[in-house]
């Protein structure tokens, strides 16, 4: 990888990670979303890179802090998000091979997607969802962390509906990230597909992601 290149790729994890350290949210929509529109570098690649350094940045934003989630929609939403992610690494493997076209248009649709529920701030909703809309969003942003390494769009504009603090809705959204991110890892390393490339750009990215975050 040429140094021009892997700066700019640094650049917006610099920045992804900035945003979702104040919002709880955005770091893979703009990471991903910058690098693979741009060709820096490969859905595959990124995506794995991605899931690690949300983890770390993750923790590194709960360090010290007082975890304000609530025990039971958090259960919820893992027991969703764990075959969404496996599903999504497993789809991510057969369309890149096969439909680089597909992946693509999807990638789009959800960046998309993201962006109009940026601009347009979902209403909040005076009584909170049910535990099946939970499990359902749980399941559609493992879905999209499996397949694009981006968790945030379902679960942000879900909790973003309900009747919770900025404080609740951050929380919680940084504890699903980083339940998401490893979920990944794992079903990645399991796979077999962990390459050095994602190993030495993680490495690289890491410090970076620790230094900004806090």
């Amino acid at each position: 990888m040429e140094l021009p290149v892997l700066l700019a790729i640094l650049a917006t994890i610099a920045l992804g990670t900035y945003f979702q350290t104040v919002t709880g949210f955005g770091l893979g929509i703009i990471v991903i979303g910058l690098t693979v529109s741009l060709n820096l570098v490969s859905l595959n690649v990124i995506a794995s890179v991605v899931s690690i350094v949300t983890l770390f940045n993750c923790l590194v934003a709960l360090m010290g802090k007082p975890l304000l989630g609530e025990l039971k929609i958090l259960v919820v939403l893992v027991i969703g998000i764990i075959p969404g992610v496996s599903l999504g690494v497993f789809l991510l493997g057969e369309l890149s091979e096969s439909a680089t076209h597909i992946l693509r248009a999807l990638l789009g649709a959800m960046v998309l997607f993201a962006g109009l529920s940026f601009m347009f701030k979902p209403k909040t909703r005076t009584q909170r969802s049910t535990t099946l809309s939970f499990l359902v969003s749980g399941f559609s942003s493992g879905l999209a962390g499996g397949l694009f390494g981006m968790a945030g769009p379902p679960i942000v504009y879900h909790l973003y509906r309900q009747p919770f603090t900025l404080d609740l809705v951050r929380s919680t959204l940084l504890m699903v990230f980083a339940c998401t991110s490893m979920s990944r890892t794992v079903n990645v390393y399991a796979a077999g597909d962990m390459e050095a490339s994602i190993l030495w750009l993680s490495a690289i990215a890491i410090p970076l992601v620790a230094l900004v975050t806090m």
